[in-house]
């Protein structure tokens, strides 16, 4: 009996583990490639790069129709069953209008924290990128890094919430994508704005720096901002958002307040005074400088405005 447990305890090596070569281990482990069906590959949850049908994707559909997708996606195993893209939705939208039915992917085991670094990375290195689509992207990222700082481990003990060097996770975030800290930081409030306030920074109809200011705002106030700004056809200056996020900060704003400020006459919507240089340029010595030309008119008005007011004055 004694025998027989011995030999039973002894893990015989199988027939192919015995011929196996080191080589073909080794490839056993390698990631492949492999045609996945598009109808199984589902979008990264809440992916915050827009993939429009716009010029480029028609471009791209038309290279993927001839030559096929070039670079393969990255895909990760849905624990329900199918797969969910981390990078390459550009490639797969592409792949969908030319009627391709598969696409070309590597299945990669991921946590959900690597996963989002990875989609994030994989996306910022495009060439023209949204405010909105930096904003959401750094955001998820940053919580992912602060995330892995909570488990730290072998693959992840320098992107704690500080690391080994003293430096925090939007630090290095902004190392890794060219941003200062504060500028990281000024990105993500733009995820604070409404949907419609959003669209509007992405326009280019309000500029960054105001955008910052007005998602201090409750959504309610950006709400009555944006209705204003639309019937009025008018966006807030620099000065002005700052104004109006501070009349909010005291609880001052509402709705009056706020078409007063945007109603306002800006320095630079100021009416200007242009003269065509042919009906001046001939009262003046060929040699005067435009510096010249400038201090003799204000000359010439002033002259004009003294003895208009003597004359006024008997």
């Amino acid at each position: 009996m004694a025998k027989s447990s011995a030999r039973d305890s002894i893990k015989l090596t199988s027939v192919d583990e015995l011929f196996s070569t080191e080589e073909s281990r080794a490839d056993s482990q390698r990631e492949k490639v492999l045609d996945i069906p598009l109808s199984e590959i589902s979008d990264f949850p809440n992916h915050p790069f827009k993939v429009k049908a716009d010029e480029a994707m028609l471009e791209m559909a038309d290279s993927v129709k001839q030559y096929g997708v070039l670079v393969p996606g990255l895909v990760r195993l849905k624990p329900d069953g199918g797969y969910e893209m981390v990078a390459g939705h550009r490639r797969k939208k592409a792949s969908e209008l030319a009627g391709k039915e598969t696409m070309p992917c590597i299945v990669r085991e991921l946590d959900d924290d690597a996963a989002t670094i990875i989609m994030v990375d994989s996306n910022l290195q495009r060439e023209s990128i949204l405010a909105s689509e930096k904003a959401f992207a750094y955001k998820m990222k940053l919580e992912a890094m602060k995330r892995q700082a909570g488990r730290p481990s072998k693959e992840n003990s320098t992107q704690v919430g500080q690391d080994l060097k003293g430096k925090y996770s939007v630090e290095i975030l902004g190392e890794q994508v060219g941003e200062s800290r504060n500028q990281i930081q000024r990105y993500i409030r733009l995820t604070e704005l409404t949907p419609s306030l959003l669209e509007m920074v992405d326009e280019k109809q309000i500029a960054f720096n105001p955008a910052v200011e007005l998602s201090y705002l409750t959504e309610k106030e950006q709400q009555a901002l944006y209705n204003t700004m639309q019937s009025e056809d008018c966006t807030p200056s620099l000065a002005q958002a700052q104004r109006i996020k501070k009349l909010s900060q005291d609880g001052r704003l509402s709705v009056d307040v706020i078409f007063s400020i945007l109603t306002e006459e800006k320095p630079n919507q100021k009416e200007k005074l242009n003269i065509q240089r042919e009906r001046i340029d001939r009262f003046f010595p060929k040699n005067f400088t435009e510096k010249q030309k400038e201090d003799l008119i204000v000359q010439l008005l002033e002259s004009w405005y003294k003895k208009r007011q003597r004359e006024q004055e008997r």
